[in-house]
């Protein structure tokens, strides 16, 4: 009878209304109320909310691979029905594309993992992990394989920051934007396989080349802002903008990414700042003026240049990261929206004609207080030579909020008269400013050479609960490679191949 009765208040609709019962309800249904030992953790609502997302992406992903089946088929029997083929023929045809289609389907079932990759040439490392030329087995295909530690990623509070960088990179479908072909993970790692870049980033082209000259600046200083606009138009905020996040293809075309692995700048780490704070105390190290400021060496342009240049890389791979990009309301704890990618790119137009960023200092500290105090820090050496154009564009990207170019859109930036020459609907189908040596698909050259170092961190954190972070990351987001890159979700706790997302099943040529 008990059993009974359980199955029939199974079969009951469920009260939808979003209202607490109180316990007369549960005694009227013959239950009683969760207590607080049986509600579900933190966790587990979080395994519950991905396996959800997964069950609903997976039957919206069959019926979307279905339909597609079916229109494949129609459009070759349409061929074939124009076609001056005998019925033979055309059995024969139909019979092939069946078989591509199984074989496509078999393919889409291949739990796809690290095995299935070839790892070549380390081409960035950081907090968290690893970036890896690698080669998959089956196809050839080369890629550029993200690795990051999952104890890492949830004892320093990252895993919002990759879930949105993932996220970020399988949305938005635009040829300024670094593709994520697909993820997967297994108990120690999480796996990003992307597209590789062969012509090495603007951190290390900057280093080669200490400046560019204003038309250099001007093609990927323009390039960044369709990259940045692109995000912003799927209402994300990249917050990290700098040099090393700015790859190069092999055409010398710019492409937005995260490849340096770096921390995030974690702002917590710093006493409260305020705009008008410039007198350091405790708080700041180094040699202080008599009025109680930090006192910063007098420099050069060259000599600047030079300190900049011998302390760029160590910053760049640094756990605490470099805030010479991060724009003073981020600095500030105050809130902030969009613009603040605006100031991250003015920093870098900035370094791009001058040598180095418009408040570097020999400590981070020092930095964040130049930035937050911008007018007093922001001057223009004159041995730049920069035009009239180029500094009044900075001026208006390394300024208050409100007044800042971007707030209101990109195109308050492409209006702006250093761009004036700009054909911004063919900037990406035009010669590149730079072009970089590249060899073949493999060639590294572009990329700074790392020390091939195996750490294990096995034991490390015993205390990290690595089946929380499955669960926290679990609902992924990949990248169709078809040409007409369409979104594709899965979940990458099952593994899929690349396979799955290499485009629709090439009809067979017909005679």
């Amino acid at each position: 009878m008990d059993s009974a009765r359980s199955w029939f208040h199974k079969l009951q609709p469920r009260d939808k209304s979003g209202k607490k019962k109180d316990e007369s309800t549960y005694e009227m249904e013959g239950t009683r109320p969760p207590t607080g030992e049986e509600a579900p953790s933190s966790a587990t609502k979080q395994r519950v909310a991905a396996a959800k997302q997964y069950i609903e992406n997976h039957y919206k992903e069959q019926m979307k691979n279905l339909r597609e089946r079916k229109e494949r088929r129609w459009s070759l029997e349409r061929k074939l029905a124009d076609a001056d083929v005998s019925e033979e023929e055309q059995n024969n045809i139909i019979k092939h594309l069946e078989r591509k289609e199984t074989e496509y389907m078999r393919r889409q079932r291949h739990k796809m993992g690290a095995d299935d990759f070839e790892l070549l040439t380390m081409i960035g490392k950081g907090a968290f992990g690893e970036v890896r030329v690698c080669r998959e087995k089956s196809t050839g295909n080369v890629y550029a394989m993200k690795k990051l530690k999952k104890s890492e990623m949830l004892r320093r509070g990252q895993v919002e920051h990759v879930r949105a960088e993932r996220n970020l990179l399988a949305e938005v479908d635009s040829n300024c934007i670094v593709k994520l072909y697909c993820s997967f993970q297994d108990n120690e790692y999480l796996y990003l396989i992307m597209e590789y870049l062969p012509g090495g980033d603007m951190m290390t082209l900057l280093m080669r080349k200490d400046t560019l000259t204003e038309d250099e600046a001007r093609f990927y200083v323009g390039e960044a802002v369709l990259a940045i606009e692109s995000i912003h138009k799927h209402n994300y905020i990249h917050r990290d903008i700098k040099p090393d996040n700015l790859l190069l293809d092999k055409y010398g075309h710019l492409k937005l990414s995260d490849f340096g692995l770096c921390k995030p700048l974690d702002c917590s780490n710093f006493p409260n700042l305020h705009e008008k704070d410039i007198a350091c105390g405790k708080s700041c190290s180094g040699p202080l003026q008599a009025d109680g400021r930090p006192s910063f060496p007098n420099r050069t342009q060259q000599e600047q240049l030079q300190h900049w240049q011998k302390n760029r890389r160590t910053l760049a791979y640094s756990t605490v990261g470099t805030p010479d990009y991060i724009a003073p309301e981020v600095l500030l704890k105050k809130g902030y929206g969009m613009e603040c990618d605006w100031w991250s790119l003015g920093a870098i137009m900035y370094e791009m004609l001058v040598g180095y960023p418009p408040f570097y200092s020999d400590e981070p500290m020092a930095t964040c207080r130049k930035i937050v105090n911008w007018r007093t820090h922001l001057k223009f050496p004159e041995e730049a030579k920069l035009s009239v154009e180029a500094k009044d564009l900075i001026s208006k990207l390394l300024c208050h909020v409100d007044l800042r170019l971007g707030t209101k859109g990109a195109q308050e930036i492409k209006c702006h008269p250093w761009f004036k020459d700009v054909e911004w609907e063919s900037l990406y189908q035009i010669e590149a400013a730079f072009i970089p040596e590249v060899n073949d698909e493999l060639d590294t050259q572009n990329f700074e050479k790392f020390e091939e170092k195996q750490i294990d961190i096995s034991g490390l954190y015993p205390c990290i609960d690595l089946q929380t972070v499955t669960g926290m990351i679990v609902a992924v987001e990949t990248r169709s490679l078809d040409p007409k890159n369409k979104r594709t979700l899965g979940m990458e706790q099952f593994g899929i191949s690349i396979d799955q997302f290499r485009g629709k099943i090439d009809n067979p040529k017909i005679p």
